[in-house]
């Protein structure tokens, strides 16, 4: 028999609405994919050309620190002064991840005990409820709305039952709805949780793409002492399935999580550190030039947005489009599968991101230009 907690949690929806949209274009139906946000876009050369020089040093294929090699580290930390005015300790503030949604969990054994409650945003990423529930915990859901920028309101919060809350997640730049993050919420969100000893984490990997700076939580004074960052390789630097993320925080945090973290791996490969390292350096310009492409897409994606009878941000950030559904008749369920069924075109529901999200659809930006005009001329046609 299976342990209980896997009665409080679904399969993603993701693993499995991709095995059906496998299996279709196993059929013979052309399917675009517009649900997942897997950058299509190769990294930068010199990360590919650090990868393969690695097979060359002699501990390659060996055990790694469960720390991550110290030069990944001085990276990490260089990389948050150059590019968030963040001076974090490379032997004590940081981690190195096998992709954030490892530090999800991580974090989640960490600091929470059953019974203990988290708040979660609405709409947000699913991972947040689910590995609330995996570690026994009980999610609490905080709403987001356009009206307020899609920022948490406290006044709401301050509104509602507090006891018990240990930890409060937050994702600017925000996924889905591409609302950037704002300075002085997170200033006031700081103090709010010092006051209330809640542990707060912003899930930060959206903060290169299509932004006018890239921003960090942990930039505002006296961050480090109530709150932890996660940030990732896989969005803005094209290597999702690297699994590279990372997480900073004060010492005392990042001791919580090693004891975690070092009973649950055994460190990740060399050379998939001295491709991180790498990517790390790049310079700016690749994100100039990253964010042309997803630019240009993005207007695309505006144009099918528009077709498909929705209203958009013109200036969301990040790799999606949150549209929402002018006519509210059909939950988003029902019309992104009609869309899928009738012109072979998968698009995400907002209702799997919460209640919230339910009357509107997400599209990505990981698709390239002439799969987007394909798209767009097939409803055109019907």
């Amino acid at each position: 028999m299976t342990a209980k907690r896997l009665n409080t949690v679904n399969e993603y929806y993701f693993s499995k609405k991709l095995r059906e949209v496998a299996k279709m274009i196993s059929e013979g139906k052309p399917v675009i994919n517009m649900g997942i946000g897997s950058p299509d876009l190769p990294p930068h050369p010199d990360v590919v050309l650090a990868l393969k020089e690695s097979f060359s040093y002699p501990k390659v294929h060996q055990y790694q620190s469960y720390q991550g090699i110290p030069e990944l580290r001085i990276a990490i930390a260089e990389f948050y002064l150059r590019h968030y005015h963040v001076a974090a300790n490379p032997n004590g503030e940081i981690l190195p991840l096998m992709g954030s949604k490892e530090g999800i969990m991580h974090i989640s054994m960490a600091f929470l005990n059953p019974g203990d409650k988290v708040l979660i945003p609405n709409p947000g990423y699913p991972t947040y409820q689910s590995v609330t529930r995996l570690v026994e915990a009980t999610p609490v859901f905080y709403d987001l709305s356009a009206d307020n920028d899609w920022q948490p309101d406290l006044e709401l919060l301050n509104q509602m039952d507090l006891s018990g809350i240990k930890l409060m997640w937050i994702n600017y730049p925000h996924m889905p709805t591409g609302a950037n993050a704002n300075q002085d919420i997170f200033k006031k969100l700081i103090d709010w949780a010092r006051e209330r000893e809640i542990l707060l984490v912003n899930d930060n990997p959206y903060s290169f793409i299509l932004t006018d700076r890239p921003q960090s939580m942990l930039s505002v004074p006296g961050a480090m002492e109530v709150g932890m960052e996660l940030n990732s390789l896989s969005k803005s630097f094209n290597m999702a399935g690297w699994r590279v993320g990372m997480v900073l925080g004060n010492q005392e945090n990042i001791k919580a999580l090693l004891k975690v973290k070092s009973n649950m791996d055994s460190g990740m490969f060399l050379g998939i550190q001295k491709g991180a390292i790498a990517a790390l350096a790049v310079k700016e310009i690749w994100f100039e030039q990253l964010n042309d492409i997803y630019a240009q897409r993005r207007k695309l994606i505006f144009k099918l947005a528009a077709l498909l009878n929705t209203e958009f941000d013109l200036h969301c950030c990040g790799l999606f489009v949150w549209a929402k559904l002018k006519d509210t008749s059909k939950s988003s369920v029902d019309v992104i599968e009609k869309i899928l069924q009738k012109y072979n075109v998968f698009i995400t529901p907002g209702s799997i991101f919460g209640s919230q999200g339910e009357g509107y659809i997400r599209f990505s930006l990981c698709v390239k230009e002439e799969q987007i005009i394909e798209a767009i001329e097939r409803i055109t046609k019907k």
